[in-house]
């Protein structure tokens, strides 16, 4: 059967173009017909633009490249192996593509078990996993202080997340306005600009006693920002690193900034998780995405403010161009194929 996807072509080119899909799934596959997928605008542009440090699979690879994250969509057919999810059932991919239908091992799907969750906020609960992962790695406890640097998509649901977990004040640093007044509408206690003078110290006073950060989550991928990160987090400290630094431009002393005050500096790519059985700290993706799920339909995770903008998959050249330039790129951006 014919499907389109999302192709990138060339550095800064996508096209929309047509592939043939095995409409009959294997034993233990998922055939979804796509209704929405999402952008994961960092990876996605580090991808577009060749850039280094990619997952293996991208590294020193060669265009055309498909990329995707997260669909939504409802199951056309299922191979004789699967039992969780059956035709007709309204359920998220994950690891899928932009791709007008999805073929995908069925522990890669699961069903969205909440009638009142929209299919264009569901699909951003696998990338919402991202960000919850991120910041469970700070074993953050009610009562301390929190504080997200970027707030891209994973910035954002990483702000909510840091208040759902009862963090005291809960700080975010970004250089957009509109992203500053987006982080105090989805929780934050402060918004702060890092370019600003004494952003150190004011970021410290914020805390209890101006000890400092006790749980930091750098979504930027930025080297500037680990140093900044390290400027303003307390003694024993936790930094989880879950962007993905791509070029290292800025000096860190470690001796001072984590040797001496005995900081933590945490690697928090997703697939640094178990894939099995979650424990403490570390929960696999299919849980995370449970849980954010429930938040959701509980009213605590609020993704309705993330939905920035929906594009058709025929306008997909003119949305991956504005993200190559980077011209103030939406926070979260959905095709809608259906």
């Amino acid at each position: 059967m014919k499907t389109n996807k999302i192709v990138f072509t060339d550095i800064g080119k996508a096209e929309l173009q047509a592939f043939e899909i095995n409409g009959c799934p294997a034993e233990q596959e998922v055939l979804i017909e796509t209704a929405y997928t999402a952008v994961s605008a960092g990876t996605e542009r580090a991808g577009l633009m060749h850039m280094p440090n990619q997952a293996d699979e991208v590294d020193g690879g060669t265009f055309p490249k498909i990329f995707g994250y997260s669909c939504v969509g409802t199951v056309k057919a299922t191979g004789s192996g699967v039992r969780h999810v059956v035709p007709g059932d309204r359920v998220i991919g994950y690891w899928s593509q932009h791709s007008q239908y999805n073929l995908l091992p069925g522990k890669r799907v699961v069903k969205i078990r909440h009638d009142c969750i929209p299919s264009e906020h569901a699909v951003f609960l696998f990338i919402a996993a991202f960000s919850a992962a991120g910041l469970r790695k700070t074993r953050l406890e009610f009562g301390e202080s929190a504080m997200v640097f970027g707030m891209g998509l994973l910035g954002a649901l990483a702000v909510q997340l840091c208040r759902i977990a009862g963090a005291v004040p809960v700080i975010a640093a970004d250089l957009s306005e509109d992203r500053r007044r987006l982080a105090l509408e989805l929780g934050a206690d402060y918004a702060m600009n890092p370019n600003d003078r004494d952003f150190a110290r004011l970021a410290k006073d914020m805390t209890r006693g101006g000890r400092g950060v006790n749980a930091i989550v750098e979504v930027t991928g930025l080297s500037i920002a680990l140093k900044q990160a390290l400027d303003v987090v307390a003694p024993m400290g936790r930094v989880s690193l879950l962007g993905c630094t791509r070029v290292s431009d800025t000096p860190i002393d470690f001796y001072q900034k984590v040797h001496r005050p005995g900081v933590e500096i945490i690697g928090a790519h997703t697939n640094a998780r178990p894939h099995v059985e979650s424990y403490p700290h570390h929960w696999t993706h299919r849980d995370d995405i449970e849980a954010l799920m429930d938040l959701t339909a509980g009213g605590r995770l609020d993704l309705s403010k993330i939905l920035s903008e929906t594009y058709a998959p025929e306008e997909a050249p003119e949305v991956y161009r504005r993200l190559a330039e980077n011209r103030d790129f939406p926070v979260g951006v959905v095709f809608r194929w259906k």
